[in-house]
């Protein structure tokens, strides 16, 4: 007789989503420690030659890092981690037994589906709360070349806008309004298409007129020499939301933060593909963690003694491979505007999830 109910019994569906969950995570601990190991040998040499730099900084810099590696590797921890747990029931004739039960390959599968909607909540969440802010100060500091920058929660860095001829970069930009501040300003004046005078500016704040630009040194191209000013007013009619407008990153936005960006985005007459593929994808990449049972569902299914559980196992990975690859290729496509931002953000999840339905029937017949 066939189990019509969609979950097994309660025992084993918590059996198969603690399985599941485990596996899951040792993969996340194994793979986070790996990666951050190998980035910190990389970045420790930068970080330590800033002087007043020591070993705080370095903690302080895994400290940032460890969430963004866990919110970019946890979906691929997750299908590692359902592979892992189909082989072991696979090898042990646990799903033969749970088929001999009535149970379907659905039904077997549920639990770990369940637990992967978990899964995508606590991500999204753990997204908006820590990844957003840790992204935001890292990159700050990593642009700002290790060196103290200002505790702001609208750190923004290296901004690039255009003035006339001119070319504009900001290290660091913070605040918003007539509290916009800017750091580590360079400006590049050209006359008639030729580099003229390279300005490179400690610091810079809204003044009437322009921008109080402190800290000046002035490097003339075509007479080849250097002049340094305290003081000067510069950038005229330059509007601060040239600089807040003019680089949105979605990693370092949240949810509703990205939102009210677009508008402003719309209101100015900017592109606002990027930001709203990226805004779409706040919410389509924390659920990729529930296609992850469903690509690795071929591992579960077939006899172990076949021989073709490595097989198996190594299809499931390809399939999972293929969507992180489709889903990168997609989100460059929607940045550039080739796609609309909802198709470029949910188009491979919406394939994947119809892929791994067929391959999953076609075992089950």
């Amino acid at each position: 007789m066939i189990n019509l109910d969609f979950m097994p019994s309660r025992q084993l569906a918590l059996y198969a989503a603690r399985l599941f969950l485990t596996r899951s995570l040792a993969v996340m601990v194994m793979l986070v420690l790996v990666l951050m190991t190998l980035d910190l040998l990389g970045e420790s040499g930068k970080i330590l030659k800033v002087p007043g730099n020591g070993e705080a900084e370095l903690w302080r810099y895994v400290s940032l890092r460890v969430p963004i590696l866990i919110s970019r590797f946890l979906p691929f921890s997750v299908l590692l981690g359902a592979l892992i747990a189909f082989v072991g029931l696979n090898q042990h004739s646990e799903v033969i037994s749970m088929k001999a039960a009535g149970l379907s390959a659905h039904q077997i599968l549920a639990p770990m589906v369940v637990a992967s909607l978990g899964v995508a909540i606590a991500l999204f969440a753990f997204n908006e709360l820590v990844v957003v802010k840790a992204a935001r100060t890292v990159n700050a500091w990593t642009d700002a070349d290790y060196e103290p920058i200002p505790p702001s929660s609208g750190i923004l860095s290296n901004v690039w806008i255009r003035d006339g001829d001119d070319m504009v970069r900001a290290r660091i930009v913070t605040g918003s309004g007539a509290q916009t501040r800017l750091r580590g300003i360079t400006i590049y004046q050209r006359e008639r298409g030729a580099l003229a005078r390279v300005l490179d500016v400690a610091r810079a704040e809204q003044v009437a007129g322009g921008w109080r630009l402190e800290g000046v040194r002035t490097y003339d191209a075509r007479m080849n020499i250097l002049m340094r000013q305290p003081e000067m007013i510069g950038l005229r009619g330059v509007e601060p939301t040239r600089f807040t407008l003019a680089k949105i990153d979605p990693d370092e936005r949240s949810f509703i933060a990205l939102r009210q960006e677009i508008r402003a985005l719309q209101n100015a007459g900017r592109p606002t593909e990027e930001a709203r593929t990226g805004w779409w994808h706040k919410i389509s990449g924390p659920l990729s963690t529930m296609l992850m049972p469903l690509l690795a569902a071929t591992a579960a299914f077939g006899l172990a003694r076949s021989g073709h559980v490595l097989l198996r196992a190594t299809i499931g990975m390809a399939l999972g491979f293929t969507y992180f690859v489709a889903d990168n290729f997609s989100l460059a496509l929607g940045n550039y505007g080739a796609y609309p931002p909802f198709l470029a953000a949910w188009a491979p999840f919406l394939l994947f999830l119809l892929i791994g339905e067929f391959v999953l029937i076609r075992q089950e017949e």
